[in-house]
């Protein structure tokens, strides 16, 4: 068997939290190609390395001196570094960093040195093959992914590789600088390694034991998932219920490899696996999962006959596309259609927006609701069971919660329930309650 593994900033945090990752990587052979990402926060009020690289990059770009924000890099590399007693000369390589960013630096280099450093003392510790990003993972001229070519060098550079340690979140852009993924795009270097080397599992290593099926924040203890797809998971995470960069689900789905959410602190915790398939199990609920999150918009139109008018609503999302804005969902009756958008993406466009809307396609009215949250109920068994809307309804109802926009995706894995902002914690609470009945 081949495993891929990533440990995330919340393992890779210090000396001890690397210690932690090397036991764990040290008790299974399979483990062949471990991705690691910078060193995140050891505590609150602590800074993640790649937030400080980025300062400095800014202090150099207004002139300012940076020497005070690199101090604070290099005393915790070297911490590290010291913690785990081997001979490697981090000295050295901070040195470097620093000659250069006193000649001027792109801010894309700048911001890889961290996953870079704690690969190079990983590797150090380990007695694994440190190799490099950079010279494995590649991108077009328009800035995305080259998979093509990734796979092809990949594979060459690896294929008689015992052991590596790879440093996550960078690659090579088509000009031959560093360029990065965006912000926790290791996840998406470790997703790429699993799927071009065919990988039987990719286990991403973090500091919470898998999924769980509502906010911890909101729920006392909610149930832990312990198996689902990536369907689901895609619904889920799009409410904000999410441990994984949404880029890294693509290459391990389309090559049909689980990933394993693991704790670092936990590592007996068998974690959550994310696959293609369902796996039946003996407890399986009739939901997954229940995630929300606040601050969307929506505008209701109204229009009698509005169903016999070809192409209405097309002129509509073309007015939102006119303004380079995206839509989440679209609830619709013979008669209304309402466009249910992120707030965040309207960002002061909403006037412009309602007035082409009046102009193009003359609605009877026009009504918008704003701080508006939006619930997803996620389960692939709901499609198989009777009766779960009238469980959701009821539940809201008896909690005093009022709906304001209801969907249902075709594929009957989802519920789409829309309520006012302040009523986000309460109705999740009833939601969960409804499906977990002691």
């Amino acid at each position: 068997m081949l495993k891929v593994a990533k440990f995330g900033g919340t393992s890779t945090s210090s000396g001890e939290q690397l210690k932690k990752a090397a036991k764990i990587i040290k008790a299974d052979k399979d483990k062949r190609f471990i991705v690691v990402s910078a060193p995140g926060k050891r505590m609150d009020g602590d800074n993640k390395i790649t937030d400080l690289l980025y300062l400095c990059h800014a202090h150099l770009t207004y002139s300012v001196p940076f020497d005070q924000v690199f101090k604070m890099i290099e005393d915790r590399f070297k911490d590290i570094s010291r913690s785990l007693c081997k001979q490697l000369d981090i000295d050295l390589y901070l040195s470097g960093i620093k000659n250069e960013l006193n000649k001027g630096i792109s801010i894309d280099y700048l911001a890889s040195r961290g996953e870079y450093l704690n690969a190079l003392i990983l590797a150090n510790y380990l007695d694994y093959e440190f190799v490099d990003a950079k010279d494995v993972i590649f991108f077009k001229m328009d800035g995305s992914l080259d998979y093509d070519k990734t796979t092809r060098i990949m594979n060459e550079r690896l294929k008689d590789v015992q052991y590596a340690v790879i440093p996550g979140f960078y690659g090579t852009s088509a000009l031959g600088d560093i360029k990065t993924f965006s912000r926790g795009g290791s996840d998406i270097t470790g997703s790429l390694i699993a799927s071009c080397m065919q990988a039987d599992v990719y286990e991403n290593w973090t500091d919470v034991s898998g999924f769980m099926m509502a906010d911890p924040r909101i729920i006392k203890n909610p149930k832990k998932i312990r198996n689902i797809t990536y369907r689901e998971l895609r619904e889920l995470s799009y409410m904000g219920a999410s441990v994984l960069h949404d880029e890294a689900i693509y290459p391990v789905r389309n090559a049909n490899i689980p990933i394993n959410i693991r704790n670092t602190n936990l590592p007996e915790d068998p974690g959550t696996i994310i696959s293609n398939e369902k796996i039946k199990e003996d407890d399986d609920l009739t939901i997954t999962g229940i995630a929300g999150r606040k601050d969307f918009t929506i505008i209701a139109l109204q229009k009698f006959y509005m169903n016999s008018e070809v192409g209405y609503v097309r002129r509509i999302l073309s007015i939102l596309e006119m303004y380079d804005i995206t839509f989440e969902n679209i609830p619709s009756g013979i008669d209304t259609v309402s466009i249910v958008i992120d707030s965040n993406k309207l960002n002061g466009k909403l006037e412009k927006v309602l007035s082409e809307i009046d102009r193009s396609c003359s609605p009877d009215s026009i009504n918008v609701f704003k701080n508006i949250a939006m619930i997803a109920v996620v389960g692939q068994n709901m499609a198989f069971t009777a009766g779960v809307a009238g469980r959701v309804f009821t539940a809201l109802g008896n909690a005093g919660v009022n709906i304001r926009v209801i969907d249902q995706g075709s594929s009957e894995i989802n519920i789409i329930i829309g309520v006012n902002d302040n009523d986000l914690e309460k109705a999740i609470i009833a939601l969960y309650e409804a499906f977990n009945k002691k």
